[in-house]
């Protein structure tokens, strides 16, 4: 009986106890560069000498450079330098099939699992970091053709010591459902109340929206209230006005309830909870629950937040950005949203109670998918210049 990926559902691999014909290993280190067979550990007589590279300011680096058909099982990374910055500003891609343009364009941190440029120690059925000092990936990218994997140095800095694995195989049986992995970075620092932030911008082909990890710098406009209102909606195979799959709340999306604190499971979580900073960091994958479309895919994360009435009133008479939406009447919402028009809170008359408003935040996101395409289908990497502002 093989066991099949949970994650992509192809590329069957044998039971640990069997030998499986179709496999053959290859690591691509800066030891044996892409894997080549018989060559590793050339350097300084086999001695360990040759375990990492520097990337001056501009520069990149190739992890792999192969042609043939595989796939990639887990890619790992360390680095001297963990600073938001560089983490920001360190420009990963992943290019399938001798495609022109990247189907991986995201910076280094961000795609390894969490938010904001930040570290934490954790581990899930996709990324970890054991002691939040390194960079784990444990998704399957099958290739047909070629693959190549870049690290550019953006940072403006020197980074003195860079480590890296990929491990692969190639493969000798081609599944014609394997699909290309892509992933997907965009922030926007200031989004705009009653327009929903875009996890993942609408694609077009077959494929599935596997996951997503996002971060969230809360304008301090609105002192502490909670910012987590916003459902998750996917637009699916056509879907318009209204989508297919709609969620209730940020933190319900993620699995938890009535706020965010750090926890880490094997398909969400939320890494960095910080009531001081007014940061966050979460994560969903799809897993047991696939995200299959056949035609078109887009997924938004709706910016509301909610608070005490009389506390929301005063903010908005204050002049911070909001539009207020429903208020809370015993677990019935009564509503309050038209469009083109926003409530003045302090004269509608109502109770003390809860009320949920949009509202405008510093929100980013990593979106991760698998589409029958091996290039790009979506705009090139923002510039550093908004990946670094005031990380």
């Amino acid at each position: 009986m093989l066991l099949t990926c949970v994650v992509c559902g192809s590329m069957a691999q044998a039971p640990v106890y069997q030998f499986d014909n179709n496999l053959t290993p290859r690591w691509s280190s800066p030891e044996n560069l892409n894997g080549v067979k018989g060559a590793g550990g050339k350097a300084n007589n086999g001695a360990k000498g040759h375990p990492c590279d520097p990337i001056a300011p501009g520069a990149s680096n190739t992890l792999l450079d192969i042609q043939g058909q595989g796939i990639i099982h887990r890619i790992w990374v360390t680095l001297a330098d963990r600073s938001p910055e560089m983490l920001r500003l360190l420009k990963l891609e992943m290019y399938w099939d001798g495609a022109s343009t990247p189907a991986v364009s995201v910076p280094l941190g961000d795609f390894f699992g969490v938010g904001l440029g930040r570290t934490a120690v954790f581990e899930n059925a996709l990324f970890a970091s054991p002691e939040g000092r390194s960079f784990n990936c444990f998704i399957p990218m099958p290739f047909r053709k070629a693959a190549r994997i870049v690290v550019t140095n953006e940072s403006g800095k020197a980074l003195s010591h860079f480590f890296f694995d990929v491990d692969y195989s190639l493969v000798k049986n081609w599944d014609e459902d394997n699909l290309y992995f892509h992933a997907y970075w965009r922030r926007d620092t200031a989004t705009t109340p009653s327009r929903d932030f875009e996890l993942l911008p609408g694609i077009q082909g077959k494929g599935r929206f596997l996951g997503v990890n996002v971060g969230v710098n809360a304008n301090p406009a609105y002192g502490k209230l909670w910012w987590g209102e916003g459902e998750v909606k996917m637009f699916l195979d056509g879907d318009r006005a209204l989508p297919t799959l709609v969620g209730t709340g940020t933190e319900d999306y993620i699995g938890t309830g009535w706020g965010q604190g750090f926890f880490a499971q094997r398909y969400t979580g939320c890494l960095v909870s910080s009531d001081s900073l007014r940061q966050w960091c979460f994560y969903r994958y799809h897993i047991p629950d696939p995200i299959f479309f056949t035609s078109s895919c887009r997924v938004t994360l709706q910016q509301i937040g909610g608070g005490q009435t009389s506390t929301v009133a005063a903010l908005q008479e204050a002049g911070a950005p909001m539009i207020p939406i429903t208020s809370d009447m015993d677990g019935k919402q009564l509503a309050l949203y038209q469009q083109g028009k926003t409530v003045r809170l302090k004269t509608a008359g109502l109770s003390d109670t809860w009320t949920n408003f949009y509202r405008s935040d510093d929100v980013s996101a990593t979106a991760y998918f698998y589409l029958d395409k091996p290039g790009a289908v979506l705009p090139a990497l923002q510039s550093k210049a908004i990946r670094g502002y005031r990380l």
